[in-house]
């Protein structure tokens, strides 16, 4: 078939035509800023996708924060290296971990009581706690250790009866002044004057021997049945803080790291303890001196200035607990002041050894003259 002339023009005007209507749509789309691109054809043009477009990204979950445990929220509210979180774990024991710092004496251990059951300490390993293995008992007598500023402490019971057939007698020691010479002082507190060389040698026999040192609260709760105290135990103190106890005695319970309470009488002293294993304890604030009748202020004033003067002295050590009696004088009037200061311990002088049911305000004790040898102390608690 012969094309003529006029249908070349009609054909040419047409494609023309489709390539101005090509060239304006993409200017179309160009000034509005899209981002299609039209394939065109023969006809209407069809969107297709833009190899440029920026995908639509899925947004990630955030994942939900582990809690964190008691230990980690007790650390976190402390900026100091040396803080150790210690839980406590063990049959029917539900308590929060408390804050202690390490390399120091444990603060206040909790002592948990259960109906039928006897609380026999806390140990280092659950294995422990159940055989209640004496060297791995932990208490206030000891420095705090842990890995990671975390610890754990196991608890120990035992039954009314093993306790009660312990029959655990614990001895309190008494030790006043020190002296570096063998033959001992020559004046009429010769007694007194325990000589360094046989002191050293006891605490040796009392360390090496692997003795349990009972805190205060420990011997006030063994008192009432609460908490069991094995035969193998002992209380160390000394009476008046004097300067030969301070320069000669407490560097070496210092050394053997051996719990000892230091009586101080705070008129006389009111500065802190020589070293971590030192407690200080009240031999009251100013009635270490005799009242009218020539017997200690003790049995010669009233309860409410008994409280009064005990009360002082506790705000100068920071603690009560128990109280020394001056000269071993007390009476009921005595106690009385003393349960009115808020003390739970009161120690005599009289000899003799603390029991289940010891008077909690007339604590017996065994008291270290001079002369007396290792042998003698052997003699005395093993």
């Amino acid at each position: 078939m012969t094309t003529t002339r006029a249908q070349h023009r009609r054909r040419a005007t047409r494609r023309v035509r489709l390539r101005r209507t090509i060239v304006a749509a993409a200017a179309i789309v160009a000034i509005a800023g899209g981002v299609t691109v039209f394939a065109v054809t023969r006809g209407t043009p069809v969107p297709t996708a833009d190899a440029t477009s920026t995908p639509v990204m899925e947004e990630t979950p955030t994942p939900t924060p582990t809690p964190k445990t008691a230990s980690e929220q007790l650390l976190a509210s402390t900026t100091d290296p040396k803080a150790c979180a210690v839980s406590f774990s063990g049959e029917g024991v539900a308590l929060a971990p408390q804050l202690e710092t390490q390399d120091t004496l444990y603060a206040a251990l909790p002592l948990p009581q259960a109906d039928g059951r006897v609380f026999a300490g806390w140990y280092e390993t659950a294995a422990d706690a159940a055989a209640m293995t004496l060297p791995a008992r932990v208490n206030g007598a000891d420095l705090v250790a842990c890995t990671a500023q975390e610890k754990t402490l196991y608890a120990g019971w035992t039954t009314p009866e093993a306790n009660a057939a312990e029959e655990a007698s614990i001895p309190i020691l008494m030790y006043h002044q020190f002296t570096t010479k063998p033959e001992g002082e020559d004046n009429w507190l010769r007694l007194n004057y325990a000589y360094i060389g046989d002191f050293d040698a006891q605490m040796a026999h009392i360390q090496e021997s692997g003795f349990y040192l009972p805190t205060w609260d420990e011997l006030s709760a063994f008192i009432d049945g609460k908490v069991f105290l094995p035969k193998h135990s002992v209380i160390i103190t000394d009476d008046d803080a004097d300067s030969t106890w301070l320069e000669l005695a407490a560097p070496i319970v210092d050394k053997r790291h051996l719990l000892t309470t230091s009586f101080v009488i705070t008129s006389a002293r009111t500065e802190p303890t020589p070293n971590r294993f030192v407690l200080q304890r009240s031999h009251t604030h100013d009635m270490h001196r005799a009242g009218d009748n020539g017997k200690g202020r003790m049995v010669n004033e009233d309860a409410a200035t008994i409280a009064a003067d005990l009360e002082q002295s506790a705000q100068i050590l920071g603690a009560k607990e128990v109280v020394a009696y001056p000269f071993g004088h007390y009476n009921d009037t005595t106690k009385e002041g003393v349960r009115e200061a808020g003390f739970a311990l009161g120690r005599t002088i009289e000899h003799g050894y603390v029991r289940i049911g010891t008077d909690k305000l007339a604590l017996p004790v065994i008291r270290m003259n001079y002369g007396m040898t290792v042998d003698d102390l052997k003699d005395a608690i093993g």
